[in-house]
């Protein structure tokens, strides 16, 4: 992997974490020790399914108990929310946390978000829209132009409030987490960064190159679920337990859209190395346990790819 590639962990707060034993304030722990051992940022994500603790809140506490860490979303369903509501809230972590702050957004997952969305009223078939709109509406409070109304293919509003100036002009980074070509055309010409997460690391090139052919500045990410064990056997049912209690599905399901990499130390590192080598320069890793105890362990054995930077 090159000196430039970033590293960052997503942080336990699903409901299958919560259930093991995880906590908040267990979270906010987290993020602490993942800046001591030199990771470059710390992510949260985002459902009403799977995870009961809000990851704006989250990353408020996170934002004043550490430093230098960059503070994630993986992926924020923006859509689900009132945008003007969560532009104030994202102001505030971004002032909190003096311009650390990088949001991935998505649009949710077909076959399992949609009941998320009937939850907050929100159509379905829009979300894409929806959440494009709302990207461009953020964008728009966030900058010094003046500009008081918003009119997009979805969202309409002829007066705007004035938030507090964002500590950048235009506010954070947006990324979009998705795959699909009409994703990636959307990342391409609406987004700063990528954060997808592909099983084959020739899909992930093939998918930047989509990318960096219409915008080279888009920042190329990537969410890697690992695990460390040097049995092949076990790893594999430890993976197959991780992926029924997070997702309530089989890792033959899971593994078709995700990329899953386990092994030794070095094994892991050259799995990782092979995205890196297709483009990849911020890895976000994502322990496959939902168990507390294992869950610090393999933070502390990631830590270990720092090295080879």
């Amino acid at each position: 992997m090159t000196g430039t590639t970033k590293f960052g962990i997503l942080l336990p707060i699903t409901r299958a974490h919560v259930d093991a034993g995880g906590t908040a304030r267990r979270a906010v722990a987290t993020a602490v020790e993942a800046e001591r051992l030199g990771f470059d940022s710390v992510w949260v994500g985002d459902t009403l399914a799977r995870a009961p603790i809000d990851p704006l809140t989250l990353l408020g506490a996170i934002a004043t108990s550490t430093e230098r860490v960059t503070l994630g979303t993986a992926a924020l369903l923006a859509a689900l929310r009132d945008p003007i509501l969560t532009a104030s809230a994202i102001t505030t972590l971004d002032l909190l946390s003096v311009g650390r702050v990088t949001l991935a957004v998505g649009a949710g997952f077909a076959g399992r978000s949609e009941v998320e969305f009937e939850w907050a009223g929100v159509p379905w078939p829009a979300r894409k829209s929806r959440l494009d709109d709302i990207v461009a509406l953020w964008r728009l409070l966030w900058s010094a132009d003046g500009q008081k109304s918003f009119h997009g293919k979805v969202l309409h509003y002829d007066t705007l409030p004035e938030l507090p100036p964002s500590h950048r002009d235009g506010g954070p980074p947006i990324w979009f987490a998705g795959f699909t070509p009409s994703g990636l055309e959307r990342t391409a010409r609406l987004y700063d960064g990528w954060l997808p997460y592909p099983p084959e690391p020739g899909d992930y090139a093939s998918g930047l190159a989509a990318i960096n052919a219409v915008n080279p500045a888009v920042t190329p990410g990537l969410f890697a679920t690992l695990l460390f064990d040097d049995d092949p056997g076990r790893a594999r049912r430890r993976l197959q337990d991780y992926c029924l209690a997070n997702y309530g599905k089989p890792l033959e399901f899971v593994e078709k859209i995700q990329v899953f990499i386990t092994g030794s130390a070095d094994e892991v590192a050259a799995g990782l190395r092979r995205y890196a080598d297709a483009g990849a320069r911020h890895i976000l890793i994502r322990p496959a346990t939902v168990d507390p105890e294992v869950f610090a362990e393999q933070v502390a054995l990631a830590a270990g790819l720092l090295v080879s930077r």
